[in-house]
């Protein structure tokens, strides 16, 4: 399946049917009075947010959402049918905006949650609704109210609880196939993911999520590389995993480069908590461990993990570390018949 996380779609609600001017005529009714009925009430359009949907590829084969009009009134005090109503379903996660791609109308966070978009035109009222005792033969109905029309942008950001951040080539999908059940594409050269891959990581009898996005490189804020555009999908995760490759020759710049397009790219990414690891130390000796251990310590002013994804050295420490940043209400706790996903 095609990852799709930007959609435009157009919606329109239905209108209202118009009312019925009408009359009674039956033979031997001398009094038949009015009878016209109201219009049905437009169709509705409601978003719903859904399990099982990790893409909103299916708004690319259909943009336009039309729900049906209300049936007009008719005679023998008869009330139009009610348009149907249209239901968009998304995947969990999913922000709604306006035309103007700013203003959020709603944010998808539930599974089951429904929001109206545009709501159905009402149904006009039949020359019935304005019969009284000084007005017994209306002549009158109204039309039905129209119904509302809009563009809005679908954005995806998905609800993972762990973010993986770092350079292209950073080692970001090697950890999350040895962590997890997922395949990401792996290769030797840049860009090698080029869409977030999820996956379920299992410790200690509890399993969180993590999301490994496209690797970032400087000047993504501005709109090099294609990371800047996922970066709205570690939004939502209550902790960081910032991977540093060992083998490379500038440890401290490829930090420093991540750490400033976090800050850059604005909003509270950049105070969310952060576990720095040095990646890739399978292939390093001891010496060189220990200088870009230094090195990168005395860069970010804190503790630095070691870990190798190919060799699953410090592997579980880091998974150990993250699952203590997560919220309790937030990890999905195991049977204890169950076996971890992680495999030393």
């Amino acid at each position: 399946m095609k990852f799709l996380d930007l959609a435009k779609v157009y919606i329109r609600s239905g209108a209202g049917g118009n009312g019925c001017i009408s009359f009674r005529r039956e033979k031997y009714i001398e009094y038949g009075g009015p009878d016209g009925g109201d219009g049905g009430n437009g169709g509705t359009v409601w978003a719903e947010a859904v399990d099982g949907l990790n893409t909103l590829i299916d708004f690319r084969y259909q943009q336009h959402f039309f729900a049906r009009n209300g049936q007009p009134g008719m005679g023998r005090q008869r009330t139009g049918k009610d348009g149907d109503e249209i239901v968009l379903r998304v995947p969990v996660g999913t922000e709604i905006l306006d035309e103007d791609q700013e203003t959020v109308i709603a944010d998808m966070t539930e599974v089951g949650q429904r929001v109206q978009l545009a709501r159905g035109g009402n149904g006009g009222f039949g020359n019935l609704h304005f019969k009284s005792s000084t007005n017994q033969a209306p002549r009158r109905a109204n039309p039905g109210q129209e119904g509302v029309e809009r563009t809005l942008w679908l954005r995806l950001k998905l609800i993972a609880d762990v973010g993986l951040l770092g350079m292209p080539n950073a080692g970001k999908s090697t950890f999350l196939a040895a962590t997890s059940n997922a395949r990401p594409k792996i290769a030797d050269y840049p860009f090698t993911t080029l869409h977030p891959n999820l996956g379920v990581v299992g410790i200690d009898n509890v399993e969180f999520v993590i999301a490994d996005i496209p690797g970032l490189i400087a000047g993504a804020h501005e709109g090099r590389g294609i990371g800047d555009r996922f970066l709205g999908h570690v939004e939502r995760c209550a902790v960081l995993l910032h991977l540093v490759d060992g083998t490379s020759e500038t440890v401290v710049e490829d930090y420093q480069t991540i750490i400033g397009e976090l800050e850059a790219y604005g909003g509270e990414l950049a105070d969310k908590p952060r576990i720095t690891a040095l990646n890739k130390i399978d292939a390093l000796d001891e010496e060189e461990r220990a200088a870009a251990l230094a090195d990168l310590e005395q860069a970010s002013g804190g503790p630095v993990m070691v870990m190798s994804g190919v060799s699953r050295e410090g592997v579980q420490d880091v998974l150990r570390s993250l699952r203590s940043q997560i919220d309790a209400d937030r990890l999905r706790h195991k049977p204890d018949t169950e076996e971890d996903t992680w495999r030393p």
